[in-house]
């Protein structure tokens, strides 16, 4: 016969079964951050993720209903904005200054944009004819300026707007994650 050692019985072992115990609440505690990192969202898509706003006026609320009470309003279609929390058929947004709040579903787009270094004041950033930091300079790109992202390879992101189109380096748009690929 087989003695059950966390029995308490002949065998029982206190610090096997404290190190069992400790060993289960840390998987339990880190189960949340290990979530975040690869969480669906009830939409079945990826939560975080980048997409842009689909209207002129999007009214981002304190909370996750019409009842709740508009915090700001945007009023700039294209805007990348960053995905945080799903909630039925409202979505969770930030912002690249870090605001956040709750926007309905369908003022919301798929489509990649990008802002190039909103962080930033003044500095330019050098739209270039290749994916090289080589690359000839074609325009240089002043901060808040909304591109399309037409495709990212992990260092460079091919963009375009009115009368331009060229390769940035990544770093400097908000509105894609580091070293992320994009077809």
């Amino acid at each position: 016969m087989r003695r059950n050692e966390n029995s308490g019985g002949p065998g029982f072992r206190p610090a096997r079964a404290v190190a069992a115990v400790f060993l289960a609440l840390a998987a339990f505690c880190l189960q949340p951050a290990l979530a975040q990192t690869t969480r669906t969202g009830s939409s079945g898509l990826p939560v975080p993720r980048f997409v842009s706003l689909k209207s002129d006026r999007v009214n981002v609320r304190k909370g996750p209903t019409q009842e709740h009470e508009v915090a700001w309003t945007f009023v700039r279609a294209g805007l990348p904005v960053e995905i945080v929390q799903e909630f039925d058929t409202w979505r969770r947004i930030r912002d690249w200054e870090g605001g956040e709040g709750w926007v309905f579903h369908s003022l919301l787009s798929g489509k990649r944009t990008g802002l190039v270094t909103p962080w930033e004041s003044e500095a330019r950033t050098p739209l270039r004819a290749s994916a090289d930091s080589d690359g000839r300079i074609v325009a240089e790109l002043s901060p808040n300026v909304l591109v399309d992202v037409e495709k990212c390879d992990g260092g460079w992101c091919r963009v375009s707007g009115p009368g331009f189109n060229g390769w940035v380096d990544q770093t400097r748009l908000f509105g894609i994650y580091p070293d992320e690929k994009i077809e």
